[in-house]
């Protein structure tokens, strides 16, 4: 099994020694995993600022231009973790999530952390299949 870094100049560039996602060759088809992304401005690198609805649908924009880089999308979703800094805020990103995903709806977990980078609200990885 091979495995190759993707990148886009569409999301934020990585902020550390890391890939926006790798995608990974089973022999039986390829897997996306992509990194966590957070509220960034891919043309800036700012934090988007704005409620945490706002940041989310930065995060979901950002997640999407990964898996189109890599040959997927939404609707290619297997799982998803959302990192949240505080579990109140779980009913607006569900909503916000929801209006990205698609059937068939992938495997999901949200935790709550003490603390996400740049001090954001929400952080969302995914595996996906390209």
């Amino acid at each position: 099994m091979s495995h190759q870094p993707v990148r886009t100049d569409q999301a934020p560039a990585a902020i550390g020694p890391y890939s926006q996602a790798i995608s990974l060759d089973t022999g039986h088809g390829k897997l996306i995993f992509a990194s966590g992304q957070i509220p960034l401005d891919p043309e800036t690198g700012e934090l988007v600022e704005g409620t945490v609805g706002v940041q989310t649908a930065a995060v979901m924009r950002n997640l999407g231009a990964v898996l189109e880089a890599a040959g997927s999308g939404f609707d290619r979703l297997l799982k998803v973790t959302i990192f949240l800094a505080d579990m109140e805020d779980f009913g607006v990103v569900n909503e916000v999530y929801g209006q990205f995903v698609v059937d068939p709806l992938p495997a999901r977990a949200t935790v709550e952390v003490s603390r996400l980078p740049r001090d954001v609200r929400v952080e969302i990885e995914a595996i996906a299949r390209a």
